[in-house]
């Protein structure tokens, strides 16, 4: 499509139908120099002006960890090292009669003895935790707890049992004496 001349007989040399210079080839990059053109370009040539990876093919050293090994005390390959101060602390180690008392106050549900006996172990592993600042005072609380509510129990029942015993005899008829 060309554009009409202008109207009247007035002339200008930026209003022609014909382009003054021909349109840039897009496949130029500029600064480059033009190739010549000896022939058809191949699309699937490799690139001349790509950059070049001075360490392809290159082995690695004798002392970098293969296979994703890593010695002690470095991080694994394609991790970043772990500063000290960041990330999350380490929790404290649990003290093992907290988790005694514990386990021994959850079966007094059923055994009744050991309701007691973990009630006992969940104060002194407290003395423990306070001393060494190690973790489960919670857990030795929780035995604390369940343990004496469940020594409460046992003696409610006993003396039931006691009380029933106590009752029956009383109230019982000697036949012996007819």
């Amino acid at each position: 499509m060309t554009n009409p001349p202008p109207p009247g007989n007035w002339s200008d040399s930026t209003w022609s139908a014909q382009p003054s210079s021909p349109a840039p080839d897009p496949t130029l990059v500029a600064g480059q120099p033009v190739p010549p053109q000896a022939g058809p370009v191949d699309p699937y040539a490799p690139d001349p002006y790509a950059p070049v990876d001075p360490y392809a093919g290159a082995q690695p050293p004798a002392t970098q960890p293969m296979h994703g090994y890593a010695p002690p005390g470095y991080a694994p390959p394609g991790y970043p090292p772990q500063y000290p101060g960041y990330g999350y602390p380490q929790p404290p180690k649990t003290n093992g009669m907290a988790i005694a008392a514990f386990v021994l106050a959850l079966i007094g549900f059923t055994s009744c003895i050991t309701a007691p006996v973990g009630a006992i172990l969940g104060h002194v592993a407290q003395k423990q935790i306070r001393l060494s600042g190690e973790g489960g005072a919670g857990m030795a609380k929780a035995a604390i707890i369940v343990g004496w509510i469940l020594t409460g129990f046992l003696v409610l029942v006993i003396l039931f049992y006691v009380g029933a015993i106590i009752f029956a005899i009383a109230t019982s008829n000697d036949s012996s004496s007819y």
